[in-house]
This record gives structure tokens, sequence and C-alpha cells, in this order.
């Protein structure tokens, strides 16, 4: 898959293109009823696909430290999007210029002149351009203009209720990792490089992979039942606490893992990390000996939530 950055890299070979546009936080079951539909119209009229999003995403733009947390990184999300065929992710940068863009100007500019879109598949709640003033009439009258035509997808639902970023969300806060599991139709998910950490978990006798999470907050906090890809002889099954590690005073957001009956060098691998079961939140503890004694407890009912 080829990733653009910005709309002053689209060259004349990117015009002729079925498009969607979104945040696709998440990659959940909706998204992807629109990127099968994508793929199909591609298949159908010989074009490649493109999907358009955003970074950062408009509600990090207009929200700042109140928007809600993602669901996914950027990085992350560029891996979901290979899974799915996408032949090309244009990512554009969401600025003041982009924010205060009319509606009009982003269709004909972007999707018309520079991209070429012979096709366009949009959620049913899409709105763009300034003040949002763009939707899915708009977007057809458009469409008309510039020759391309435009679909709405209608909400995915599951259990009675629309899939949304925000439902999945609230699932991972109130620790309902079954529910999130099946909005998004896969476990939840982070990956990342092991790095080195300070540590200690081989001084308490819990040797742990550390993936940094970086600065955003993160949809997950607390200690999980997981398994673990990336590794010979995949899923390997064991324990990791996602957060800040407030027990020895830690600040950036990491995820320990704690394998079962592993022992192997594992830094500078990626890891897939799914998390399966939420234990217990993440909480702080008086000393060490403290911590040391609750992983034990939180190992043993990883294991049994394994049946191991």
């Amino acid at each position: 898959m080829e990733l653009i950055r910005g709309a002053h890299n689209l060259r004349p070979r990117h015009r002729g293109t079925v498009a969607t546009i979104g945040n696709f936080d998440g990659l959940h079951l909706g998204h992807q009823a629109v990127l099968g539909q994508l793929a199909e119209k591609a298949a159908e009229l010989g074009l490649p696909t493109t999907v358009i999003s955003f970074e950062p995403l408009p509600r990090e733009y207009f929200l700042g430290d109140k928007a809600p947390p993602r669901l996914q990184r950027f990085r992350d999300k560029f891996l979901a999007l290979r899974r799915f065929s996408v032949d090309r992710l244009l990512c554009l940068r969401f600025d003041r210029r982009l924010a205060e863009q009319e509606a009009s100007a982003f269709v004909e500019d972007l999707l018309a002149e520079r991209l070429g879109v012979k096709y366009l598949v949009v959620g049913d709640d899409f709105r763009f351009g300034r003040k949002r003033s763009g939707d899915f009439q708009l977007l057809r009258e458009l469409g008309q203009r510039h020759g391309f035509h435009v679909a709405r997808m209608h909400s995915f639902q599951v259990d009675g209720a629309r899939v949304s970023s925000t439902r999945i969300r609230e699932a991972l806060a109130a620790g309902d990792m079954d529910t999130a599991q099946k909005l998004l139709g896969r476990p939840y998910r982070l990956n990342g490089r092991v790095a080195h950490g300070d540590k200690r978990g081989r001084t308490i006798g819990f040797p742990t992979a550390n993936l940094r999470m970086g600065p955003r907050p993160l949809a997950v906090r607390g200690v999980y039942a997981v398994e673990v890809f990336g590794l010979n002889g995949d899923p390997v099954r064991g324990v990791a606490n996602v957060g800040t590690r407030p027990t020895v005073g830690g600040l950036e957001n990491r995820l320990e893992v704690h394998l079962f009956d592993v022992d192997a060098d594992l830094y500078g691998r990626v890891l897939h990390v799914d998390l399966l079961a939420r234990i217990r939140e993440e909480q702080r503890f008086e000393s060490l000996d403290a911590l040391k004694a609750q992983i034990a407890r939180d190992a043993q009912q990883a294991r049994q939530f394994f049946g191991t």
C-alpha cells in the first residue's frame, strides 16, 4: 500500500481512483463494510482504491487535550488498512487551512482535479468542509457536476445499535473486551517495538517486554490477559499492564507484557498484542513487594482465563 502524505505529493499517476473519506479510527465492522464496497467497485471499474484520512484527527484539532482517545495510532491504522487490500492511503494534514476550506472547494480541488475520483463511498453521517457544511446531498450534486458517483453506506448495526468508534471506546473503558471485539470484528490490538525498559520486572521475577505507546491518551488502561503475535510459534499467551506505571513514578504510556513460559531476547522485535480480558484497573502500590504479589495474582488469573 502506498502512503501519500499531503495533497501536494499527489502526482498525475494518482488520478483515476475509487475513494472513501473518514477518520477510520479502529477500523471496526462499519469501516470494513465501506472498504468492502470500495474494493468491489474498484474491481468492477479496474481502478485502484484510495482511503483519504487526516492527521491529526479533526476532533483533535478542534478539541485539543479534551478530544477522546484514539483507538489506533496512525501507524496501526496504516498496518490495518494494508490487510484490507487498500492501494493508497492519502493522509491530509488537518490544519487551519483545511478546517476553513469550503466544502465545494474541497471536492473540486482534491476529489475532482487532483484525484480524478470516479466513485466515492462515504458513511451515512459524513460531514465535511468549513463548519461541517458539506453533506451527502452536496457531495452527490458536486459528483454529478464533476463526473463521479457518490454512494452512501448505511449504519452497520450490531445488537440493534450502530457500530461506532465511540461505542467501542465506551466498551473498552468499561473493560468489556467481548463487546469491543464484537464491534471490531477482531480482538482489540496494540502494536509496538520492544524497547529497553528499567528492567524492574526481572528483579521481581516477572520480566516484561516493554512497548512505548507514545504521548497521546490511550483508549485502554489496566491489566489484561493477552495473546501476542510476532514470535515463533505465536500466539504466545501472557499478562500485560497498559498505562503509566504509577507505582514506580512512570509518566509515559507503556505496554508491559509478561509472556508465559518464554525466555528470549525480544529487543527490537515488533509485537502485536491482543487484549482479550481485563483483569483489573491500573493502580499504585506502596512497595515493590506489594506490586510483585499482585502481579503473581494477575498472572494466575490470566492463566485461568486461558484454562492453563
